[in-house]
């Protein structure tokens, strides 16, 4: 690892510490303020009204602030690139046709096991009363207008926005992902030389916005304890019994997809022992779960693709930077099932028209903006606010997400592997037995 990268990981890790310790100070505080005064006590009232709630709502207006760009440029972008991968060939078909079932698949399982489990659920009645009475006016007024009660034909017709801007301000992700996606392809669709200035632009924005997204995570300290406080003082310590279910479910659907879903086409498709492949990977796996970046492992998972397993290093050079990109089966995963659990918190019913779109959008959005430690962030709280779920909630995952990013990244690295191994044995250039040094093992293929 280089120094710039030694460097940027130790400030990450040093915010993650301070964002936890916001999040343990705002939640003690605000539970003994309730167990002491009670969630109406004039002072209990005034800190929330003078103090928390106007720290904590800055917080979330800066996170929003730019993630409606952050999602037409991240989309338009990788669009772009697609249009490149038209002139590639087979391998890049292949490559995304795998991606986009694999995400699919991931979200699948998250859904399943979050409507199973229900940790949104694991509350008082009288907390998850609370909870509906003080949000359920400000949840509603965002279901109609973002316009997410069913998914039907107008559903269909309404992603075509009127209006690019009034999408954007109504925090339409679908309407604004609709037009990333056409104005991308017909970027995509012009000559090299003529594209390339919008091509420069945007990819200027989108360092801009991230880097927004990076100086408003240093602002989350003061944002999640002031969020978590006044959750704590209103309804007292029991919010935290949903934490705990929320964060066993989102590593139990992890766990899941690794164990199951990649198990079965690492040993079945590829043809290898998946405790071969694991092993082999498992220096790329721990640089992803230490690091919580994609990016920063890929030079971790080029040499487990292409020295621990022999792949052929042109097809490894080329599918695991378009999986950095593309496949994000944890993200998208965390994604839908913080969306569900927090809507089961809140008393947002969710029927199955939404829960389609949940994994449309979850499945779409985790491309482009999961790389970057944070970046996911406003793009969670957007599809929160998408599927009404008041934006408040998201102070009750942000103090886990360190520890779930750190899960879900190296399932995203798992896939990228995954695909790699998947790819080069239908194209005929690798199999298990070229694995080096495992000729004998009886672990080498089936």
């Amino acid at each position: 690892m280089t120094q710039e990268a030694e460097e940027t990981t130790t400030r990450v890790v040093a915010l993650h510490s301070r964002i936890l310790l916001g999040l343990g100070v705002g939640t003690l505080a605000g539970g003994v303020a309730n167990l002491l005064l009670g969630g109406n006590h004039p002072w209990v009232e005034g800190a929330n009204h003078y103090v928390a709630a106007p720290v904590g709502q800055l917080f979330l207006r800066l996170l929003l602030l730019f993630v409606m760009p952050l999602v037409f440029v991240a989309m338009s972008l990788g669009v772009v690139g697609l249009g490149d991968l038209r002139r590639v060939g087979r391998i890049g078909v292949k490559a995304i046709v795998y991606f986009a079932a694999s995400t699919a698949v991931a979200v699948v399982i998250g859904l399943l096991m979050v409507v199973l489990v229900r940790p949104g659920e694991r509350i008082s009645p009288d907390t998850r009363a609370q909870l509906m009475a003080i949000y359920a006016s400000d949840a509603s007024g965002r279901v109609e207008a973002a316009g997410v009660t069913t998914f039907g034909g107008h559903r269909i017709v309404s992603v075509s926005p009127r209006h690019v801007f009034r999408a954007a301000v109504d925090l339409d992700l679908l309407a604004v992902l609709v037009v990333a996606l056409v104005f991308g392809a017909a970027l995509s669709r012009l000559s090299r030389e003529r594209a390339k200035p919008t091509v420069d632009l945007l990819q200027s924005l989108h360092d801009v916005a991230l880097r927004i997204v990076a100086m408003t995570m240093w602002f989350a300290p003061f944002g999640v304890a002031c969020l978590m406080f006044g959750m704590t003082s209103r309804f007292g310590f029991d919010v935290l019994r949903l934490l705990g279910w929320f964060v066993a479910t989102v590593v139990g659907a992890l766990a899941v997809h690794v164990l199951v879903a990649l198990w079965s086409v690492i040993r079945f498709a590829v043809g290898m022992s998946p405790v071969v492949f694991f092993s082999r990977c498992r220096v790329a796996l721990a640089t992803a779960f230490s690091t919580s970046s994609s990016s920063a492992t890929l030079p971790a998972s080029l040499a487990a693709a292409e020295q621990q397993l022999g792949i052929p290093t042109a097809l490894a050079g080329f599918v695991l930077p378009l999986g950095n990109v593309l496949c994000m089966n944890g993200t998208a995963l965390y994604q839908g099932v913080t969306v569900v659990a927090l809507a089961q918190a809140f008393g947002v019913p969710l029927g199955m028209g939404q829960m389609m779109a949940v994994m449309v959008v979850a499945s779409v959005t985790s491309v482009g903006v999961a790389g970057v430690p944070g970046g996911s962030i406003p793009v969670l709280i957007a599809l929160l606010s998408m599927f009404g779920v008041p934006s408040e909630a998201i102070a009750l995952v942000l103090g886990v997400d360190r520890v779930l990013d750190m899960a879900r990244t190296s399932v995203n690295v798992c896939g990228d592997l995954t695909a790699t191994a998947l790819i080069a044995r239908t194209e005929q250039v690798w199999d298990p037995s070229m694995v080096p040094d495992i000729e004998h093992s009886r672990f080498a293929h089936t």
